[in-house]
């Protein structure tokens, strides 16, 4: 088995569970506005490019309308910041790491490799959650989806890390859930293995082709 020097995670369906304070922010905004309520599967396969992105699905399916609409509306910049009061407030309140996340973590730190996050969730929401969980010590760089300016599918998120850390390519491997993740590192050039329990918009994961899907977290 091929070993890596370098092993970067997706958050979200990846290390944790975080959908069901998600959908609570969501539907909280929704309710101020006076909108109906998303279901907990809808909220779930809306989540991978972003809170502001799923925001903007949730208002186009309450309301009848096409993604464009709302994401040109004058509404949406306060909305969003009704958003983000709600979702301070739940985030790490009833997100869990899914089994094994910790223990391998450390274990693989503890073999000298280097760990690192590339997310598009947030800066500020990734913090909260990594602090929630203590998972933020045990890496060393963390990717949101406003550090740079792009995020993923870019590869920029990756291969500033290789940079970093003076890692080829060959020797990174990325762990995620989604053919967002999957795409990201085709792009960055590196290995992808893939968890079949995460967050991927409704569609099966094993169709994004990985180069592994793992079942068990442990299994890195």
């Amino acid at each position: 088995m091929k070993s890596y020097d370098l092993i970067l995670f997706d958050l979200d369906g990846t290390l944790v569970e975080t959908a069901p304070e998600i959908c609570d922010a969501v539907n909280d905004t929704l309710q101020h506005f006076n909108f109906a309520s998303v279901s907990q599967g809808q909220v779930n396969n809306w989540i991978g490019h972003g809170t502001l992105e799923l925001l903007i699905q949730a208002l186009a399916f309450v309301q009848g309308l096409s993604d464009a609409t709302v994401r040109s509306s004058e509404r949406l910049a306060d909305i969003a910041a009704v958003f983000k009061t709600h979702y301070r407030a739940r985030c790490g309140t009833r997100s869990h790491c899914y089994p094994h996340v910790v223990e391998t973590l450390h274990r693989l730190k503890s073999q000298g490799v280097r760990l690192g996050v590339v997310t598009n969730k947030e800066g500020a929401y990734t913090q909260t959650v990594l602090d929630a969980h203590a998972l933020t010590p045990l890496f060393d760089c963390v990717i949101s989806g406003d550090t740079l300016p792009t995020k993923k599918p870019r590869p920029d998120g990756v291969l500033s890390c290789l940079e970093r850390f003076d890692v080829t390519a060959d020797r990174t491997l990325f762990v995620g859930d989604s053919s967002i993740d999957v795409a990201t590192a085709r792009n960055a050039g590196v290995a992808v293995w893939v968890v079949p329990y995460g967050y991927n918009m409704g569609a099966a994961i094993a169709d994004s082709h990985p180069d592994r899907l793992i079942a068990n977290f442990a299994e890195l």
